[in-house]
């Protein structure tokens, strides 16, 4: 019976955990409304978009930056290889809306092994405000994207980051990533942000250059694997804080293959595990599988109705992440209960691989996380990078993970 009782008490604890998460995210995030006024003293505003390769939804993405509502701001797009095939793509949209000061730079500069900030390095130094956003490419820009970003902006702020919600998802794979995005990953960042702990989310960053350059400059997020880890702990060393946006920015997902999936969790929760150790360590327990095996075992141990228990466990842990998604809007099908059970009970594995790894591919390019240096603005040696040789799982993630 003690050990049923704490068995039961375990799985309690983490159920009405889990509850005040979604919670938070109910009352913090809100669906897409009216769009957000102009500020009356528009401040002029620098995109720097980083680009590598074709995706599906390239065009619909990388076109949407050049529509904006906003009457200040400039488009830098940023492509490392002269042979990318984004390029032409890039050169047409740029022609067509020659309303937006916009322009495409070739060459990225290498300050660390991060291939998206060495990407954007060459795009911070030649923009010309002092507001600056760092988007992914496969960010879908709403019409007030820049509002919302500087409406999200307080005066404890060091960043404003929003997280992706995934959209337009073609097959169950692709179900299943919005299953981690939406629900859940958002879900605990909005939670950590309302009790003063944000962590940046690299999709979409907006810095004020005072405070970048206080802490190093672009070159100084470098300094981790990931550049929003580096953005969290520059951000957090000013005693500032970090703030997201109401209504995150969507990203098409179109069609995804389970190893797709798998890989971009592992690889993220490996950056994450070697970013912020002490806050990974607790990670395990922010999913339903542990919680729904102990209070089912408790059931079984106290002889209880088992069904009754396991049922209850469901229906508490996945009909209110039910009832968020459909009350924000979010993609939802028949199939999203079971998807996040999926989500849960693969969320153990991810997390031992996670502590079982550090390397991975990244665009194409193996990298390892013991070999990462701080930036401190030079141009590593092209073969400083990682090395298949040496010992670990390699993870590869395909030019979609950005």
């Amino acid at each position: 019976m003690q050990i049923a009782l704490v068995l039961g008490l375990f799985s309690l604890v983490l159920t009405m955990v889990n509850l005040v998460g979604l919670i938070v995210a109910l009352v913090r995030i809100r669906p897409p409304r009216t769009a957000c006024p102009v500020p009356h003293s528009a401040p002029g505003v620098t995109i720097v978009r980083p680009v590598c390769g074709l995706e599906t939804f390239s065009h619909e993405t990388l076109s949407s930056g050049l529509r904006l509502d906003y009457p200040l701001y400039e488009m830098i797009f940023c492509v490392a290889r002269t042979s990318d095939p984004i390029i032409p793509l890039v050169e047409k949209l740029i022609a067509a809306h020659p309303q937006v000061p916009a322009k495409l730079i070739i060459g990225d500069e290498k300050v660390c092994e991060n291939p998206k900030l060495n990407n954007c390095v060459r795009g911070y130094d030649e923009a010309r405000h002092d507001w600056l956003i760092l988007a992914d490419a496969n960010v879908l820009m709403p019409g007030d994207y820049i509002q919302q970003l500087l409406a999200a902006w307080k005066p404890s702020s060091g960043l404003v980051c929003s997280m992706p919600l995934g959209s337009q998802a073609e097959n169950v794979w692709a179900e299943f990533e919005c299953a981690f995005l939406n629900t859940y990953e958002a879900r605990w960042q909005f939670t950590g942000e309302a009790f003063g702990r944000g962590f940046a989310q690299g999709k979409t960053m907006l810095w004020r250059r005072d405070i970048l350059e206080a802490g190093g400059g672009i070159r100084a997020l470098g300094r981790e694997i990931a550049e929003d880890a580096a953005g969290t702990k520059l951000v957090h060393a000013q005693n500032r804080k970090i703030h997201l946006v109401e209504a995150p920015f969507e990203q098409p997902l179109g069609r995804r293959s389970a190893k797709e999936v798998w890989n971009r969790q592992v690889r993220w929760a490996r950056m994450r595990r070697k970013t912020f150790p002490l806050y990974f360590l607790p990670e395990i327990l922010t999913g339903g599988a542990l919680p729904i095996l102990a209070g089912t075992l408790a059931a079984f141990l106290a002889d209880y109705n088992v069904e009754a228990v396991l049922a209850a466990l469901l229906l508490l842990w996945y009909g209110p992440e039910s009832l968020l998604a459909l009350h924000k809007h979010w993609p939802f099908s028949w199939r999203m209960p079971a998807l996040f059970l999926l989500r849960d009970f693969s969320l153990p594995v991810i997390y031992t691989l996670a502590w079982c790894g550090d390397r991975f591919v990244w665009h194409g390019k193996p990298m390892d996380m013991r070999a990462q240096q701080p930036a401190h603005g030079a141009r590593p040696q092209d073969g400083n990078h990682a090395h298949d040789e040496s010992g670990g799982e390699l993870v590869e993630s395909t030019s979609r993970s950005s």
